[in-house]
């Protein structure tokens, strides 16, 4: 039978329903952005809102951003872009090795048998669904021990083998015929060479997809980097726009504008991506 639907109706319905879903999603997105041509004092006292006023908005706050010269023309320096710089080493470093890392790890529970292999499997698991707010204590504990506190080292480092990764990729890779493997062993490749020359290459679309969401989680990481930073020429964008919250108003122009520029790279790299999250989050599932 075929059950591809044809009736013009209910693919006007989805259409609608997706347009919907769209313009709900983009509303956060235009508050943030309509904030950042509104005056602090206003954002102090109305917030963040869908309300237009046009004849208060100004480009003062993306001045104060890049030029670091404020509404009333005096200059105050900030680590804004320092930050920016930071979080981008991070999410590059990080997710790379993650990517890697976790990847390998994978491979050995989906390709190779050998004694515990389920045990690790299922470890793997229970560590998923443990919240990092249980972890941090022991994560600092042990970070302060070997030295690595106020360093880049010391956040990246509990983090470069990702469970949700290793759980990701496996499944993936358990659609990978073994022949393949195989092959590439006849050919007198060595593991090594059977895993970067011929496991990588097929693994693109998974890299992919995980490297938007490593990347985002990266990025958007604020508890556990502020408790292992304590320089604030080290701080990561999320850390330093926290400092700028204040009762009193103080940098709000910063902290909104800085809000929406650092949200771009997500966007970027979303947009350039998307084909292939789709297709290695649906590739795991098609046994090959």
């Amino acid at each position: 039978m075929n059950h591809k639907t044809s009736n013009p109706v209910a693919k006007v319905l989805l259409g609608i329903f997706f347009a919907f879903l769209c313009i709900l999603f983009l509303i956060p997105l235009y508050a943030l952005l309509l904030g950042t041509f509104k005056g602090g004092a206003e954002l102090f006292v109305s917030g963040l809102n869908l309300n237009p006023t046009f004849e208060l908005l100004h480009t003062r706050a993306w001045k104060y951003l890049f030029t670091g010269v404020m509404s009333n023309g005096e200059y105050n320096p900030h680590d804004y872009f320092l930050w920016y710089k930071n979080s981008l080493m991070v999410v590059l470093v990080q997710g790379s090795l993650t990517l890697l890392l976790s990847s390998m790890v994978a491979y050995g529970l989906a390709k190779y048998n050998f004694k515990g292999k389920n045990v690790i499997f299922m470890c793997v698991l229970m560590v998923m669904m443990v919240p990092l707010e249980i972890l941090m204590l022991p994560m600092y504990t042990q970070v302060n021990a070997m030295g690595l506190r106020n360093s880049y080292a010391g956040v990246m480092l509990p983090f470069l083998v990702s469970m949700s990764a290793v759980f990701f990729f496996r499944q993936f890779l358990t659609g990978i015929p073994y022949e393949m493997i195989e092959a590439g062993r006849i050919d007198g490749c060595t593991e090594y060479g059977v895993f970067f020359r011929i496991i990588v290459p097929v693994m693109k679309p998974a890299y992919a997809s995980m490297a938007v969401l490593t990347g985002m989680g990266a990025w958007n990481a604020l508890l556990w980097p502020m408790l292992v930073l304590s320089d604030m020429k080290k701080y990561t964008i999320p850390i330093g726009l926290n400092t700028l919250w204040s009762p009193y108003g103080n940098n709000y122009d910063l902290m909104i504008t800085g809000s929406c520029f650092a949200i771009l790279p997500l966007l970027l790299i979303y947009l350039f991506a998307q084909r292939f999250i789709v297709e290695g989050m649906t590739a795991g599932a098609v046994k090959g």
